[in-house]
């Protein structure tokens, strides 16, 4: 039976004309909001326990339910993996098998989390963006994470960044920021999961015929070393 998920509806066409402005501006002017109390505390406490058994850092951010962070952990048991979202209704979802023993689950602001792990000088071994919401309307591009005032302390966490979607032009797009931000990336590429699907979404987005489409990058912008 095959799934069924809509496809993005966009009012706009093409990379927007706005982007380089956009990029260019947050990537010359830091971001000053400072980070919330409640995920000063998740970082403390994330710090300790990493601090505490050192190893590679990978973080799944805007992780959901946690689906992706799971597998992660999974196919990396030499890595602590720290699955990030803001939400605790979908953090607390309940699964029948324990958590694995890498895997850190934590509610968080990701703006704030990035940087607060840039101030503390972290450098990931990888970074994944799994599908994070598209915000599809032409004025809504000062939301995509690539548009947004923190794209600048994602890039300073290094590692190598791996962002997912079902959109296209997204992934277009981000790819374009990365160039702007003087990093390498191969661009927006066509992927085919072939069932190991690292998302409900994922699995959802393939299942019912659409295309799902990523970008690599191996950072080397600010704290990347």
């Amino acid at each position: 039976m095959q799934a069924d998920s809509r496809e993005i509806y966009s009012n706009q066409t093409g990379v927007h004309d706005n982007l380089e402005q956009v990029v260019l501006k947050h990537l010359r002017h830091p971001f000053l909001k400072p980070p919330a109390e409640h995920t000063r505390q998740a970082f403390a406490a994330v710090s300790e326990r990493i601090s505490a058994a050192p190893a590679p850092l990978i973080l799944d951010s805007c992780c959901g339910t946690g689906v992706s962070s799971r597998q992660i952990a999974l196919q990396h048991p030499d890595n602590w993996v720290i699955g990030l979202d803001r939400s605790a209704k979908r953090l607390d979802k309940e699964y029948e098998d324990a958590l694995p023993d890498n895997l850190l689950m934590v509610q968080a602001d990701c703006v704030d989390f990035w940087k607060l792990a840039v101030e503390a000088g972290w450098q990931l071994q990888k970074h994944y963006l799994l599908y994070p919401n598209p915000y599809p309307k032409s004025v809504q591009l000062k939301y995509r994470w690539h548009g947004h005032p923190a794209f600048a302390d994602l890039l300073r966490l290094g590692g190598l960044l791996e962002v997912r979607s079902n959109w296209q032009l997204y992934i277009e797009e981000f790819s374009q920021a990365l160039k702007l931000a003087e990093q390498a990336t191969e661009g927006c590429e066509v992927i085919d999961p072939a069932g190991q699907y690292l998302t409900l979404f994922e699995r959802k987005y393939c299942q019912s015929g659409q295309t799902v489409y990523r970008c690599l990058s191996a950072l080397s912008f600010g704290n990347a070393s």
